[in-house]
């Protein structure tokens, strides 16, 4: 479980969030959605700890961000677009990454057999198409095992077969119990994997609740109209 209590965070003159309060539950899958420039990618950046609010706390599975780095280790994260060197190949990240978390990943030949990344491994980053690039940021997520996924458009790029693998394999890791936190402006993903919504504009959470409540709330069947009220 993730909670974010009474998070206060200024960029200069401008304050994005003024009192925030969130909670992300265990064995859910939430998607955050907003507009351009409304504070979805500062909301992610609080999270992983990359953002220090000026007031407040995260607490993520009882470890507060600011007392105890080793939450690090509960959140598995994948960026939109994954930078990693380009001059290593993907065995050598993952050796890398390995070394830097000083654990084992738990679950490398199944996720790469479901990534299709077998062939692939000894590749260097700088050779590898945009769809295998977000491959490698998947495979990286998820190969540890942490019982916190934050996810940033995981699915831009992939070919139609791997994405619904990788869609099947979220699906039973909320199953298995894990916070799932998901960003997409494809609302048909969304639809497919959500189980709640908290959409935030300009800083502040317009809504937060299950789909299906969005749309009883809106009058809408479909999520995307759902959210286009919002927008209004």
């Amino acid at each position: 479980m993730i909670v974010l209590e009474n998070i206060h965070k200024s960029f200069g003159k401008r304050r994005l969030f003024e009192g925030l309060n969130l909670v992300f539950r265990e064995g859910r899958t939430t998607a955050i959605l907003g507009p351009n420039a409304s504070g979805k990618t500062t909301l992610v950046k609080t999270i992983l700890g990359l953002v220090i609010p000026e007031k407040g706390r995260v607490m993520v599975n009882g470890k507060d961000l600011l007392k105890d780095v080793s939450y690090h280790r509960l959140i598995g994260y994948m960026p939109q677009i994954p930078e990693f060197p380009e001059n290593l190949t993907i065995r050598e990240i993952v050796r890398m990454v390995k070394e830097l978390r000083g654990e084992d990943p738990k679950r490398l030949e199944g996720l790469v057999d479901l990534l299709m990344l077998s062939k692939e491994l000894d590749k260097r980053f700088s050779s590898l198409s945009g769809g295998t690039r977000q491959k490698v940021g998947a495979l990286l997520a998820l190969i540890f095992d942490q019982p916190v996924l934050v996810l940033d458009e995981p699915m831009v790029g992939l070919d139609p077969i791997t994405a619904y693998r990788l869609k099947s394999f979220l699906i039973k890791e909320k199953e298995r119990g894990k916070t799932i936190i998901y960003i997409s402006h494809i609302m048909v993903e969304v639809e497919e994997l959500a189980d709640d919504i908290v959409f935030i504009t300009e800083g502040k959470v317009v809504f937060q609740g299950s789909v299906e409540d969005l749309k009883n709330s809106t009058g809408k069947d479909r999520l995307e109209e759902a959210v286009l009220c919002l927008l209004s």
